[in-house]
């Protein structure tokens, strides 16, 4: 029998289902889509593991009394096997709150062996987690993992140990990053939650050009917001940097994705489409390799507007399906970008101008504009941009986090 990406998601999914409470109201308080490894040489070369420890920072949105962590071995080269792995809360100096440390186990064993292309949820644990934590999870690597099955731009802290199992321990960093590794979400049973809200998008989601261990990502602002406000949404930020909507590369398109990176998801309600700079700049922009001069190309089509108005139909279609609205957002403002031209801003506004009255959408935000130069609204506001007329700065991200109307989500 072929066994698909799908199905392996599905299985991941019933095992959840079988290692839960049947009462139980889970959503996805955080995640990080894994894509392929881009290349084996530059600063984006794949990283791999052999007989350490990894910790990673991540901050959940949504609090509650049970989580459960989802690991990847997606596009790993052979079975990728954990020998341990922790969960704790952190403060805000990054020291471990007393108590909260939890071992993760996976089917009553302290370790365990991912299939190839494969998620692996862990066995379901008992918190007291706080709306908004920070949380540091630490897992064990015994064997050599092969390229890792990563989320590059992860704007936190990866640290390595020196050899050994350090699980539960502490130990002093031979080496640092700020990607993902193997870690795909976490997922909290909050009694409380009104379910899943998903930032669907390309790096400028992503958070690319926040300060790193912020939390400045415009997902993380409006999930001040929604919490502050008393509104018990979980945000989970699905975005990968340099994905596009019809095209693979950074990350497998939007299109193809959407079932392993949202759908697999638990009580999505909502989800935000920001994405499509990437398709009409590699499009019609000058041709260039691979970001940051990368050992590596993209392959881009010769793609149109309606082309890019279908996919942008189908992501609709197949949320629908699934009971989820999607709320879109036009592409927003990149002129000065490395890759603007007129022939791309004629696209974008072609494009922009159907998400806007087109009447596909449940519902639009105008991330555009938030990002926007009043003066000149095909490129962004002088100080909300990294410096590449592209990502956003903090304030940037601010501005869009805060421009987003909450009742949107009720």
């Amino acid at each position: 029998m072929r066994i698909t990406k799908l199905s392996l998601a599905g299985a991941a999914a019933m095992l959840a289902v079988a290692t839960s409470p049947a009462d139980a109201k889970w959503v996805a308080s955080w995640t990080a889509a894994p894509h392929a490894p881009l290349s084996t040489e530059g600063p984006f070369a794949a990283a791999s593991y052999d007989n350490v420890t990894i910790t990673q920072v991540v901050r959940v949105s949504e609090g509650g009394s049970k989580l459960r962590v989802t690991f990847s071995n997606r596009y790993g080269p052979h079975p990728l096997k954990i020998g341990a792995a922790r969960i704790a809360q952190i403060d805000d100096a990054g020291k471990e709150v007393p108590g909260t440390g939890r071992t993760l186990t996976f089917g009553g064993e302290a370790g365990a062996v991912i299939p190839r292309g494969s998620p692996f949820v862990s066995d379901v644990v008992d918190v007291d987690l706080p709306d908004l934590a920070r949380m540091k999870v630490e897992m064990y690597l015994p064997e050599d993992t092969g390229a890792c099955t990563c989320h590059l731009t992860g704007t936190d802290e990866l640290a390595v140990s020196p050899p050994g199992n350090f699980v539960g321990k502490s130990f002093e960093p031979a080496d640092r990053k700020q990607f993902r590794a193997f870690l795909s979400g976490v997922e909290v049973d909050s009694p409380d939650a009104l379910g899943t809200i998903v930032a669907y998008g390309d790096s400028i989601t992503d958070g690319v050009g926040s300060t790193p261990g912020a939390n400045r990502r415009w997902p993380d602002i409006l999930a001040n917001r929604l919490q502050a406000a008393g509104k018990e949404w979980a945000v989970a930020n699905q975005a990968i940097s340099g994905n596009r909507v019809l095209s693979p590369g950074m990350g497998e398109s939007a299109l193809s994705r959407f079932d392993e990176d949202v759908l697999s998801l638990p009580n999505v309600k909502y989800m935000i489409v920001f994405e499509g700079v990437n398709d009409i700049g590699n499009r019609y922009g000058p041709q260039r390799g691979g970001p940051g001069g990368a050992a590596f190309t993209l392959d881009q089509p010769q793609i149109d507007v309606d082309q890019m108005i279908a996919g942008y139909k189908q992501l609709i279609a197949r949320a629908h399906e699934a009971g989820i609205k999607v709320i879109g957002a036009p592409i927003g403002p990149y002129k000065g970008a490395s890759y603007w031209s007129e022939e791309g801003e004629k696209a974008r506004q072609a494009i922009n101008d159907w998400i806007v009255n087109g009447g596909a959408f449940d519902a639009v935000t105008r991330i555009d504009l938030a990002f926007a130069d009043p003066a000149d609204t095909e490129q962004m506001r002088d100080g909300y941009h990294m410096g590449d007329h592209l990502h956003g700065s903090d304030a940037g991200l601010k501005a869009v986090g805060d421009s987003i109307d909450l009742s949107l989500f009720n």
